[in-house]
């Protein structure tokens, strides 16, 4: 879970949405109080904070962060002002773990999140899985109720990104742009072909894949 603490709604939604679009659990909050209630029921595994905030500012909940011993090992990225010298020395003399300069893309995020995960000594799970369904990413496997699937490389991609975001759905035209990168010329009833392919491979838990009527499919039916 990533927790993105930052006043500016638009801002805050689109970091949420980004980071659980790339396969992260991820939250937002618009101020400090919000953030220490969220962690009285959740660790983290890193906060992004921005350090304008209305009321405490990110550089004193930094500072607050790295006192409690319960929350003093959570990364923390910092969002400072572009130019801001200060902010980021003071940051980083505060514990922060690295900066983002703003205006920052969000793939240069989810970089720098990926990063302070790998140096935290986080290790992305290679092995996802879903009711009778497990997919494991470095070996290239799929089982299906105990049993070995084949999969060409595109259901194979499919099945992960619906197992990476379990009970989100994604419309036909997203897929293609995740999948077959931009669409490439392809409609959207390839998409279609490919689950129908995909759930008779999966035999029993067919149903997991669930369509979403005049949207898409996500993750998220009743297996067999």
């Amino acid at each position: 879970m990533i927790f993105a603490v930052e006043d500016d709604d638009s801002i805050r939604e689109i970091e949420v949405y980004t980071l659980t679009s790339v396969g992260f659990k991820a939250m937002g909050f618009p101020n400090g109080q919000a953030l220490f209630e969220a962690l009285k029921g959740t660790i983290p595994e890193l906060i992004i904070l921005d350090i304008m905030l209305p009321g405490e500012d990110g550089v004193s909940i930094l500072r607050r962060l790295r006192q409690k011993r319960e929350y003093s090992s959570i990364p923390v990225i910092m969002a400072t002002a572009k130019g801001s010298e200060y902010d980021k020395v003071e940051s980083l003399d505060c514990g922060a773990d690295d900066y983002l300069v703003k205006p920052f893309g969000m793939m240069e995020m989810v970089s720098r999140v990926k990063a302070v995960l790998r140096r935290s000594g986080h290790r992305e799970s290679t092995v996802l899985t879903y009711g009778g369904i497990s997919l494991n990413k470095a070996e290239h496997v799929v089982m299906s109720a105990g049993e070995k699937v084949t999969l060409t490389l595109k259901e194979f991609e499919l099945l992960e990104l619906l197992l990476e975001n379990p009970g989100i759905v994604f419309s036909r035209e997203t897929l293609l742009d995740r999948i077959w990168l931009q669409g490439a010329g392809t409609e959207t009833r390839t998409v279609d072909a490919h689950i129908k392919t995909l759930r008779q491979k999966l035999g029993s838990q067919a149903s997991v894949i669930e369509t979403v009527r005049g949207v898409g499919y996500k993750l998220g039916g009743e297996n067999t």
